[in-house]
């Protein structure tokens, strides 16, 4: 097989049984080849790719995209329509499920699953009719994980939410057991660091003297200090700067803690804390602000597959192409190995294209009143044409203007607002976790590297898949980045472009030095060996990460209709979820009429 999953239309044929995307490992996510074409069309305005084979294929319904906003649209035409609807599904990526990636690790000849992007049902409870009906009729049990989340994993193991400091940034590798935020307290169950009194953790932070009581200021809380009347409080937290509360109220100049403070909100929002406000600061439990035991009684963050997500974009696939596995329901489907030959039979009434990517999508006429639309898309380098009665766009918003010929002006200036962050989720493949037991680490906070949380899988066992029991055991550690620009308080856009470009510019390589150096510095030398006890390594790079809304009137616009083509996705809420993902499918399919 090709290095990191990279295929094409002409040799995939070869590679069956063997093509199998989710034991790859290396750089996956956006892999390398799977932006090549859009960029090409975005940034070079590329238009001539060559002869266009038009293919005697015509479907019902086209979906560009096959994240799970893009399988639930399938989903929801053919329930709308009858199960006997054609319809042709396109993604750029070599595998289906978008930002839901299904991670493989054989590690000492045991299977570990992970997450390698859209990690959980978050808040299902709050979720629609629609996306529990859907749920419920693609097998997926909300209250099985009671039972599947070992909540008392944690506790059990003593393993609690720690800081590691390493020395390129702080002078010295050190571990705190103390979080110094609110971050690790969405992990069900994990020892939050109550060890350690604010004193303690302040004195035993590797900061200067100076340094360790302005840290101790921050820890105490400072919103007692400010004078503003009790009933301007909210309006006076949600209109001032975090970095400047940190700075002019609280006096922190030391870099050290800025830096603490910039990444104590990781992807819990769309920006490191030097662009928050500070209530926005405050509800991400960014540093200074108490760290809470409880995520949300109502809501505990449990609803997690082994494989996140990617379960439900498995179990979607399940239902509308049978033969691609054997399973009855989302349990029954976690620990089965995919068909990946049954995708794209003409057989089908539904089929997956992958390592396709849509160029072009044109009317056949006026939209206002044409009944067909033609999609162009690339690949194995090769330009292909196929007919839809109506399509789904259900690929990154910001694309559709590059891509659907004869939007309108005022939509596409719309859509154009929409954008993402950049986002990295590593899954590495541990012959144990002695090291991390003897450190005490669930979850490490560290604000000088690239990955700023480092933490043990959750703790799910379902389907017949068995969580790591013990130390001895083969394990999985979840690694987080959300990159950031380098010029603190730089605008939004411009740090998520910068880590972006920053971002797909490195090497597998490169991710593996700076693995390497974190768990070396953050772990015992007697308990640890990376040669030895690392078996595999996935970064999974998103540099179009969680949606970022335009203003409220421009994502309205944005997803409006345009004549048999309609617009799905999160970013078309915006949101960043798989409920969401869902519901936009649902608006989008019943739009068509």
């Amino acid at each position: 097989m090709l290095p990191f999953g990279r295929t094409s239309g002409a040799i995939l044929d070869k590679l069956y049984p063997l093509y199998y995307p989710p034991s790859l490992t290396g750089l996956r996510g956006s892999h390398p080849g799977s932006h090549t074409h859009s960029h090409a069309r975005a940034w070079d305005k590329k238009s001539d790719w060559g002869p266009t084979t038009e293919l005697k294929e015509t479907y019902d319904l086209v979906v560009v995209g096959g994240g799970i906003s893009g399988l639930a649209a399938a989903y929801f035409y053919q329930q709308k329509h009858g199960k006997d609807k054609k319809v042709l599904i396109l993604d750029n990526h070599d595998d289906f499920g978008g930002h839901a990636k299904r991670n493989e690790h054989t590690v000492d000849g045991k299977l570990r699953l992970a997450h390698g992007g859209s990690q959980s049902i978050v808040e299902p409870k709050h979720g629609s009719e629609i996306v529990h009906a859907l749920l419920k009729d693609i097998g997926v049990d909300i209250k099985r994980f009671d039972t599947a989340y070992d909540r008392d994993f944690y506790k059990r193991n003593n393993l609690g939410a720690v800081t590691y400091f390493n020395k390129e940034t702080f002078g010295e590798d050190k571990v705190v057991k103390h979080p110094y935020c609110n971050y690790p307290n969405y992990v069900e169950g994990i020892v939050m660091g109550g060890k350690l009194s604010n004193e303690e953790a302040a004195q035993q932070a590797p900061l200067s003297e100076k340094g360790k009581e302005q840290l101790l200021r921050v820890l105490n809380g400072g919103l007692h200090v400010i004078d503003v009347p009790e009933e301007e409080m909210e309006d006076y937290i949600y209109s001032t700067s975090y970095f400047d509360y940190l700075k002019n109220t609280l006096g922190v100049d030391d870099p050290g803690i800025l830096k603490m403070a910039r990444n104590s909100g990781l992807d819990w929002a769309l920006t490191g804390t030097d662009l928050m406000t500070i209530g926005t600061a405050k509800s991400c439990g960014a540093l200074g602000f108490t760290p809470k035991a409880v995520y949300d009684e109502d809501n505990p963050y449990i609803y997690h597959f082994p494989d996140g997500n990617a379960s439900v974009a498995r179990a979607l696939v399940k239902k509308m192409i049978p033969d691609v596995a054997e399973g009855n329901n989302a349990e029954e489907l976690v620990l089965s190995k995919f068909n990946y030959a049954e995708l794209d039979k003409a057989s089908n009434a539904v089929r997956i294209r992958l390592n396709s990517t849509v160029v072009n999508v044109e009317h056949g006429g006026d939209p206002k009143n044409s009944s067909e639309v033609f999609v162009n898309y690339i690949n194995d380098n090769k330009s292909h044409q196929v007919k839809g009665k109506s399509v789904v766009m259900a690929c990154y918003n910001m694309m559709i203007p590059h891509i659907v010929s004869g939007l309108p002006e005022e939509q596409a200036a719309a859509l154009r607002l929409q954008n993402k962050s950049p986002l990295q989720y590593t899954t590495v493949g541990l012959r144990n976790w002695r090291a991390m037991k003897e450190m005490e680490i669930g979850l490490a906070m560290s604000p000088g590297n690239m990955h700023q949380a480092v933490l043990m899988d959750f703790p799910v066992s379902i389907g017949g898949y068995e969580y790591t029991k013990t130390p001895d055991d083969p394990c999985i550690v979840h690694m987080i980045s959300c990159p950031y620009g380098e010029t603190i308080g730089a605008p939004a856009l411009e740090q998520y472009r910068e880590a972006r470009y920053k971002m797909l510019g490195l090497q597998f390589k490169d991710y593996e030095e700076e693995i390497r150096a974190h768990f070396n510095g953050m772990l015992p030398k007697e308990l640890f060996d990376f040669d030895r006890d690392v078996e595999s390594i996935t970064v999974n790079r998103w540099a179009h990460g969680y949606t970022v809304g335009g203003p409220e009137d421009s994502v309205k616009k944005g997803r409006q209709p345009f004549g048999r083509i309609t617009i799905a996705n999160c970013d078309s809420a915006p949101g960043a979820d798989a409920k969401t993902a869902i519901d936009m499918a649902s608006r989008a399919v019943n739009e068509l009429g």
